[in-house]
């Protein structure tokens, strides 16, 4: 029996700490959610209450910003659950894409942050839809088939005679190659017949 006593304290002493301890401290933003389109007056909702809550803020910053830089929205020492959080007139910041965050400041002074990102302000813009990427079908076609087409006949090859030249007559004005030296005889007397006259005149003239 006093076994079974001891085991028991021994159990108590060991389990209180698992059974009693608290749970992290949870505060989020339920909309709107991280991607979003937001226009004109938005709703920000969500639970900043918290064990130990002292006061709360928030704040949204430029998403591609790398300074650490906030703009306060609303700032509050009431604790929320699940209930509105502020209201964000998006026509007073520029259109573009934007980070929220959710900071608690503890009784302790310890803070506690959440945070929503990728949200996109379009008031003046319009809002990017993603274009679908068409989609193709295949069409049923037959497969034409190859006909075997008989051989065109070709005529046979025939052979064509060539006329026979006609031979022509003879040229009656054709010189034979003794006119040629007769008359060649004939010119060269009747040169040296002329020196011999033209001798004797000019040797008559001297006289």
């Amino acid at each position: 029996m006093r076994c079974l006593c001891g085991a028991w304290v021994a159990l108590l002493l060991l389990s209180p700490r698992s059974v009693l301890s608290q749970s992290e401290p949870t505060i989020r933003i339920s909309a709107p959610a991280s991607g979003g389109v937001l226009q004109g007056q938005v709703e920000i909702t969500g639970t900043s209450a918290v064990d130990g809550f002292f006061a709360s803020e928030l704040s949204f910053a430029f998403a591609s910003d790398t300074t650490n830089t906030w703009f306060l929205i609303h700032g509050t020492d009431s604790p929320v659950t699940e209930g509105l959080l502020a209201v964000w007139d998006t026509t007073l910041v520029t259109d573009g894409d934007y980070d929220l965050r959710l900071r608690v400041t503890m009784q302790d002074g310890s803070l506690i942050e959440t945070f929503v990102t990728g949200l996109r302000i379009r008031n003046q813009t319009p809002t990017e839809t993603p274009t679908p990427e068409p989609t193709f079908t295949p069409e049923p076609f037959d497969t034409p088939s190859a006909t075997l087409l008989p051989p065109t006949p070709q005529p046979a090859p025939t052979s064509t005679r060539l006329p026979t030249p006609t031979l022509l007559p003879p040229n009656p004005v054709a010189v034979t190659s003794s006119e040629i030296y007769s008359s060649l005889g004939r010119g060269i007397l009747l040169i040296l017949v002329s020196f011999i006259i033209v001798g004797i005149l000019l040797r008559l003239r001297r006289a």
